[in-house]
């Protein structure tokens, strides 16, 4: 298909001029032509007249002079000599007063053809010299002069009226050529500005003075621009860098999608959740990211958020979950706009949920085991005392006794997870705890009191070691004691029958440190890092005795949080476990002195 050519309006003014001048060259020159033509037939008709008068008064003379039987040979001498002289006279015709003709020289041709060929016809009558009527004498020209003049005048103007044509012509195309060049040099100008070439001259070299203003003009322009580039491009790196920055930094990962589905930016964390080499969904479409199971994950959902209205996702944006190598991903996309409201594409938040689910999914199993911890002594309860309450009497006193034992013991384990869940509930509502002057040695005799009764059942010894030199400091007398009976509880559940528990008290610097050893089963390494977690359980083989997976969090959560200490634990698969509480005495030290 041909390519269609458009006038500009500058073109159709100098197509316009150009005919119009060109019309105007050749109405001058056919009139100039017209006018010197008519003159020239004036002058040559002047001419004949002439030449015949002459020739009538020439032979009027000899006429009178000359008898009457010589008078035809001396007009044919005369005439003839007139005839061969002049090329442009074609016949001379005598007549006499009676119109008789006496001679007509020009003899090769007659007189009739003669007529026909020429082009002006002049007659004069002879007269003597008495002024008596001799006749007539007809000139006859053919008019050749007058045509070469007439060609040769034509021609010379025709030149002439082209020569200054194709002058004025060429004057306008250079001119508009020159216009054009200054335009085409200004407009090479203006793309370079417009590609961001601040600074950018034009060369005024051989233009016009109007112009050259124009192009100081534009180069003051470009100069102001390169000054303000120089001082603003590094105000503007900063804060794209800043941008960048922040981007990079957020705790989570950050897609950003131009309107093509194209990825533009995305940050660190991005890249580590989706498990990507740097840069490599750069300019890439995100939906053509597989997981590790090989879904297109973004896919389906990237459809349904193009398939929404703008305004729905502007308000309420598109969330779901996705799965990559064993983490739980939480997706926002939310459309993004600029200051003027115009959709430049979206921007996809990536959470990693993967704790909140192992939360959730721990809160599950708290619950049932919580379910199933409190139906079993609630069940033993109501069939020990169903049991007394109606064959109580039928039953020695060492039998009834040991149903007692029982209950006690149960009511015992019931109040421990009860107490375990309040104050689970308390710290999570960050509950503040009191604390007052209070011995330690105290707290760790007590503790010890109140699990002789389990180490009975299991023929254990606990034996305590306490360093002399620990002052009383500030701590929550509650939340230490049932910190350290948890850690006795533990130790009791999980040492063989006839072993040895180990509690320790020293002072350790300026801390208090209490351990806890047992000869239990120990714990692997890989849960020794989530043995305070909470809801956190080791279930195996070796650890198969139920609980809410509350009683080490609860331990961490009380030293650590609210008495500035640390809990640690030492343990190796089948040697035993030790739990230390390390609380630490210059802050209360400080806490006495202010108070004081």
């Amino acid at each position: 298909m041909s390519k269609q050519v458009s006038l500009t309006t500058q073109n159709r003014l100098i197509i316009c001029g150009l005919i119009l001048s060109t019309f105007l060259i050749v109405a001058i020159a056919i009139f100039a032509i017209f006018n010197i033509q008519k003159k020239l037939n004036e002058g040559y008709q002047n001419f004949g007249q002439i030449v015949s008068r002459a020739l009538a008064i020439e032979c009027g003379e000899l006429i009178s002079k000359v008898p009457q039987n010589r008078l035809n040979a001396t007009l044919k001498s005369h005439a003839d000599t007139i005839v061969q002289a002049h090329s442009d006279i074609v016949f001379i015709e005598f007549r006499d007063k009676n119109g008789k003709i006496l001679y007509i020289a020009g003899s090769k041709l007659k007189s009739d053809t003669n007529k026909k060929n020429t082009n002006i016809i002049v007659s004069s009558p002879m007269q003597t010299d008495n002024n008596i009527n001799a006749g007539s004498v007809t000139v006859g020209l053919s008019g050749n002069i007058i045509s070469q003049i007439s060609s040769t005048t034509r021609a010379s103007l025709l030149f002439v009226f082209t020569v200054a044509w194709v002058v004025f012509a060429f004057v306008i195309l250079i001119n508009t050529y020159l216009i054009t060049r200054e335009l085409r040099i200004l407009l090479n100008g203006v793309n370079k500005i417009s590609t961001g070439e601040f600074g950018y001259k034009i060369k005024d070299k051989d233009v016009s003075s109007e112009v050259k203003e124009l192009f100081n003009a534009f180069n003051d322009m470009s100069n102001r621009l390169h000054l303000y580039e120089e001082q603003n491009i590094e105000q503007l790196t900063l804060e794209r860098n800043k941008l960048e920055a922040v981007l990079m930094s957020i705790a989570n990962g950050v897609v950003v999608c131009d309107n093509n589905d194209n990825v533009i930016l995305i940050n660190n964390h991005a890249h580590k959740l989706l498990e990507l080499d740097e840069n490599q969904m750069m300019n890439t479409k995100i939906q053509d990211y597989i997981d590790t199971e090989g879904n297109y994950c973004f896919k389906d959902k990237i459809e349904e958020f193009k398939d929404t209205p703008i305004q729905e996702m502007e308000n309420k944006p598109l969330e779901f979950n996705i799965q990559v190598d064993k983490r739980v991903i939480k997706s926002i996309i939310s459309p993004m706009f600029t200051r003027n409201k115009d959709y430049l594409g979206y921007i996809i938040v990536l959470i990693d949920m993967t704790k909140e689910a192992e939360m959730d999914a721990m809160r599950s199993t708290f619950i049932s085991n919580v379910s199933h911890e409190l139906r079993t002594p609630v069940t033993v309860l109501r069939t020990y005392i169903d049991t007394l309450y109606n064959y109580g009497n039928e039953f020695d006193y060492d039998t009834q006794k040991e149903f007692i034992g029982t209950i006690n013991q149960e009511i015992i384990r019931l109040n421990g997870m009860v107490n375990d869940i309040l104050d689970f509930s308390r710290m999570e509502a960050n509950a503040d705890m009191e604390k007052s002057l209070n011995s330690i040695y105290e707290v760790v005799d007590n503790c010890v009191n109140q699990v002789q009764a389990l180490t009975k059942e299991h023929n254990l010894e606990i034996h305590v070691s306490k360093e002399e030199d620990i002052p009383e400091f500030l701590f929550n007398y509650d939340g230490i004691e049932r910190a350290l009976t948890n850690l006795l509880s533990n130790a009791i559940k999980y040492s063989p029958d006839n072993g040895e528990i180990k509690v320790a008290l020293k002072k350790d610097g300026n801390n208090a440190l209490i351990t806890v050893s047992d000869q239990g089963c120990g714990i692997a390494p890989e849960h020794q890092k989530k043995i305070f977690d909470r809801f956190y359980r080791v279930e195996n083989n070796i650890h198969t005795i139920k609980g809410t997976g509350l009683g080490l969090h609860l331990v961490k959560q009380t030293i650590e949080k609210y008495h500035n200490g640390r809990v640690f634990v030492q343990s190796e698969p089948g040697k035993g476990s030790t739990f230390g509480i390390v609380l630490p005495l210059t802050n209360v030290y400080n806490e006495v002195k202010n108070a004081v």
